[in-house]
C-alpha cells in the first residue's frame, strides 16, 4: 500500500525527481561541501514540510527524490533549497558572513519530473547514477 500523507483537509502523495547543477557545471560537490550539503538539504526541506526521500550528490550535479506537500509549489521549495544552501556554502567555505546579493553557487534552472507510480525505479536510478556516469565517461573516452 502507498504511504499517503495528510494535511488538515487533504490526503496526498506528491513526489518529484529533481536535478540541479552548480554554476557552469563545475565539479565542486565533493569532500566537506558534499557532507555539508547532505545535512543542509534535509534541514531546508523539513522547514518547508517536505522530505527528501532519496538523494545523491555527484561532483557536478544533485539528484534527489523529494516529497512536497500540495500547499507549496515545486518552484518555491527548490528555489528555497538552492538559495539557502548557496548562502550556507558561502558562510562556511568562503568566509562570507553577510551581503549575499548575487551569491551564485547553483545554476539558474533545474529538472523536475513527477514520480507517480515509478517511485522505486526513480529511487534506484538516483542510487546508481554515479556508476552510470562513470560508465558513460569511459565509453566517451574510448571513442
Amino acid at each position: 500500500m502507498r504511504d499517503y500523507q495528510s494535511l488538515a483537509h487533504t490526503t496526498w502523495d506528491c513526489k518529484y525527481h529533481i536535478v540541479f547543477i552548480p554554476k557552469r557545471r563545475k565539479k565542486v560537490i565533493f569532500g566537506m561541501i558534499r557532507k555539508h550539503l547532505g545535512k543542509v538539504f534535509h534541514e531546508l526541506a523539513a522547514q518547508k514540510n517536505s522530505q527528501i526521500v532519496e538523494r545523491h550528490l555527484i561532483p557536478d550535479h544533485v539528484n534527489m527524490c523529494i516529497s512536497i506537500p500540495p500547499k507549496y509549489s515545486v518552484f518555491y521549495v527548490v528555489g528555497y533549497i538552492k538559495g539557502k544552501s548557496a548562502i550556507s556554502i558561502a558562510r562556511r567555505f568562503t568566509g562570507k558572513s553577510r551581503n549575499f546579493t548575487g551569491e551564485n553557487f547553483w545554476a539558474r534552472g533545474y529538472f523536475v519530473s513527477t514520480v507517480g507510480l515509478d517511485e522505486e525505479m526513480v529511487r534506484e536510478y538516483i542510487q546508481h547514477q554515479e556508476k552510470e556516469d562513470e560508465h558513460y565517461d569511459q565509453l566517451k573516452l574510448g571513442m
